[in-house]
């Protein structure tokens, strides 16, 4: 049996799993990532905080690792609104909190709309845009992982992310709550990005092919 991997591949613009709208995940689930062995849905959330991290993220949804669940795992880090993709500082050693929602509901209690802070995506790697609009703060509705629910009040940068992430559960980029003619700037980045993402699906169906027939 294959070993669990320490990291998942993030999945690229382009690849359709990033387009579905997830389905409900319990903490009782087991989930199989495709290219890694079944797991519990708690080992799916180290890893996928471990994938977030090694990336330089903040937050990381289920479908950015090829799998349609609703669970996203996010952190706060110490001036999080600051945060550098480039730095070379352990992330870790900046973590405030880190959360796993399964199942998120998201509700507006702010509607004035925030569009100061400049946002990217793990999916859409090097694409990093201002004036996405965002509520200012958000209540979040979710399970934990011992089956729990709990609610959430986030405000600012972190009630940015919450809504980044859940955007993802519906197949929604943060490109699509902007202008057409901005995703229209980045056309040969997204197109590269596209063709990386068919290349990853293509090489993860031989896998999958030569893995069966070393069974069968």
């Amino acid at each position: 049996m294959a070993e669990a991997p320490r990291v998942y591949p993030i999945r690229l613009y382009g690849d359709p799993v990033l387009r579905r709208k997830a389905r409900p995940v319990q903490p009782t689930d087991t989930l199989t990532v495709p290219g890694s062995p079944p797991q519990t849905v708690r080992e799916v959330a180290d890893t996928m905080l471990e994938t977030m991290f090694e990336a330089r993220g903040v937050g990381l949804a289920a479908p950015q690792i090829g799998l349609p669940v609703r669970m996203f795992v996010a952190v706060e880090y110490e001036d999080d609104e600051e945060e550098n993709e480039g730095q070379d500082v352990p992330l870790k050693s900046r973590v405030l909190r880190e959360f796993v929602m399964l199942n998120p509901v998201l509700t507006v209690t702010d509607k004035k709309k925030d569009r100061a802070y400049q946002e990217g995506c793990l999916s859409i790697p090097g694409i990093y845009e201002e004036g996405v609009p965002r509520a200012r703060a958000v209540q979040v509705r979710y399970t934990d992982l011992d089956g729990q629910e709990r609610t959430l009040e986030a405000g600012d940068y972190l009630a940015r992310v919450f809504q980044h992430e859940t955007d993802h559960l519906d197949g929604v980029f943060f490109l699509d709550r902007l202008p057409p003619e901005v995703t229209e700037d980045h056309r040969k980045e997204l197109a590269a990005m596209q063709r990386k993402a068919k290349q990853f699906l293509n090489d993860l169906a031989e896998a999958e092919k030569v893995r069966r027939e070393r069974q069968g």
